[in-house]
């Protein structure tokens, strides 16, 4: 069997210490996945580590740098599966360096005030991540 191929993203939100709001990302492309959103990210390059790769993808798709915080540790292994092919992990993350703008692969962000995260059409291998996340900080 194929080993899947690991992706690296962030959920950037407006404090670590006391999330307010998330920022997603529209899918610009391919066209199977336009439209959609989804937490920026990308591919880990060979050498590279999965935060160096993050923050790279981080600079190239929004212009920002960011200080990432804790993980976020999926089910599969400590990822998360998104397809049969790919993997993912993901950190919460805080912009230190820039203003977010969608340079690569988008067309649209948008951040999501608390309550609110599920509210966009994300992909559907993000949307159990955006649902574990949304339950460790909403408290009704």
């Amino acid at each position: 069997m194929t080993r899947p191929v690991l992706v690296v993203a962030a959920a950037i939100v407006d404090d670590l210490d006391s999330p307010r709001e998330l920022l997603a990302a529209r899918r610009s492309a391919p066209a199977s996945l336009a439209g959609r959103w989804e937490f920026p990210g990308g591919k880990v390059d060979p050498g590279e580590s999965p935060e160096e790769a993050l923050h790279r993808e981080l600079r190239e798709e929004l212009g920002v740098r960011v200080g990432l915080g804790h993980e976020l540790v999926g089910p599969d292994g400590g990822a998360w599966r998104l397809t049969d092919t790919y993997v993912m992990r993901l950190w919460m993350a805080e912009i230190v360096d820039g203003i977010p703008e969608p340079l690569v692969e988008h067309d649209e962000l948008q951040w999501l005030p608390l309550g609110q995260w599920t509210a966009v059409p994300w992909l559907d291998g993000d949307v159990r991540i955006v649902e574990a996340l949304a339950a460790q900080y909403v408290t009704d």
